[in-house]
């Protein structure tokens, strides 16, 4: 071989080594990229099985929605639950006790309940169911069947959950007291959330049993399902879904996710007008104050209703959200203690959130059940009075997600109505 055809060989063998070369190191960049893609997948699928297992584990599932036609049998829960903080010696107080004559206050204007335990137990009395002749009617054992309303094809793909907020430690010890009624409806696009919160002390029909009594009395009589049954004929909308939840588990939450600001429009129980930052613990004063409020238990609504939109928000933020350990603390906390119905499953509420991703502050509406003011009964105690007409009108835009263009020009914005 001549020194030309080694010589071109050579050039060849050596621009071929450069090109090795060279490829080597993009060779080596592309497999390493490759390799931390695969591992950022294996560590975010582990990630998500995790937070998938601790939901799974944590949330009890239960029978709160009786099917169409099944019977529901009454069996009164009169032992009232147990309030936060009653197992220590020091009790703060929750905010929710009436203010006496006699009885002292704490810094914050609320009642201590060991100078005021008259006010507690009456507080605590579950109301009687009344018949139309003004008597108190026994229900224990009535048998109550079940209904579900026809869902319009308006509604398309509309959600309605009841949130049912209770002071029970235990729910397969006792139901304890439904201090939280709120309606929270999801529109079809996902793009809007309304909240309406029923009075506990609102007088309507129970549902099966013939008579009438504060909304909260069906829960205490039947549990989630006689307040489903009770509920629905009144805004004539099938309830999808239930979800109950302790204030310990509001507390836990909201601590989760480093406090929220709320936004307070009535000052009163040691809070003041404007955007009020909040730990768990003045979160749960926060919502349950109602006797230094102008309109009472409307207005604690009201205020349960701020708190809950500000959770929600914190919880959906990008500041949650990318936040690994920050969202795996509240998944933890939101669903420790939380019940839901049968059909409501994990992958479900999963989805639902990712569909909800968009949801702003603007997005989150709030309205009271219709009522037109308060009034004493002679059996069932301090009531609530329904606005009987404007329940229809609120159900028609929730029947035909119209929610949009609702509006309440009937149920007081100040006092207590006539």
């Amino acid at each position: 071989m001549g020194f030309t055809e080694r010589s071109a060989r050579d050039r060849g063998d050596t621009a071929s080594s450069r090109r090795r070369r060279r490829r080597g190191p993009l060779r080596t960049l592309t497999a390493g990229v490759g390799l931390l893609a695969l591992l950022g997948v294996l560590v975010l699928g582990g990630y998500a099985f995790w937070l998938q297992r601790t939901v799974t584990n944590n949330i009890v599932h239960d029978d709160l929605v009786a099917e169409d036609r099944s019977t529901i049998t009454l069996s009164p829960d009169v032992s009232g639950g147990q309030r936060p903080g009653q197992e220590g010696t020091e009790d703060e107080g929750d905010g929710s006790e009436q203010p006496s004559e006699e009885g002292e206050t704490d810094g914050a204007g609320r009642v201590d309940a060991e100078d005021d335990t008259e006010v507690e137990e009456v507080d605590d009395e579950v109301a009687p169911i009344v018949g139309e002749d003004g008597e108190e009617i026994d229900v224990t054992g009535v048998e109550v069947e079940a209904s579900v309303p026809a869902r319009p094809d308006e509604a398309g793909d509309a959600m309605n959950f009841l949130i049912i907020g209770t002071d029970s430690r235990d729910l397969s010890v006792e139901r304890g007291r439904s201090d939280v009624i709120v309606l929270a409806h999801v529109d079809d696009e996902r793009e809007r959330v309304d909240l309406v919160h029923f009075p506990r002390d609102l007088f309507v029909p129970i549902a099966g049993t013939g008579g009438s009594s504060k909304i909260n009395a069906s829960y205490a009589y039947g549990g989630a399902p006689l307040l489903v049954q009770t509920l629905q004929p009144l805004i004539d909308v099938p309830i999808d879904h239930v979800v109950i939840v302790n204030f310990e588990s509001f507390k836990a939450m909201t601590d989760a996710i480093g406090g929220v600001e709320v936004q307070v429009t009535e000052a009163g129980g040691g809070f003041d007008v404007g955007t009020q930052y909040m730990d768990g613990e003045q979160g749960l004063r926060f919502v349950r104050e109602r006797y230094s409020l102008s309109q009472g238990d409307i207005s604690r609504g009201e205020r349960q209703m701020q708190f809950v939109k500000a959770v929600m928000l914190k919880a959906l933020s990008r500041e949650t959200l990318t936040n690994p350990g920050r969202l795996a603390n509240f998944v933890d906390a939101a669903t420790t203690n939380l019940t839901v119905d049968q059909d409501l499953r994990v992958g479900d509420m999963r989805n639902l959130a990712f569909e909800m991703r968009g949801v702003r502050g603007g997005d989150i509406h709030f309205w009271q059940g219709p009522w037109r003011g308060i009034d004493m009964h002679p059996v069932a105690g301090s009531i609530v009075l329904m606005a009987d007409q404007q329940m229809a009108t609120l159900g028609e835009h929730l029947r035909t997600d119209t929610m949009e263009s609702y509006s309440d020009p009937v149920s007081p914005r100040t006092g207590f109505g006539g």
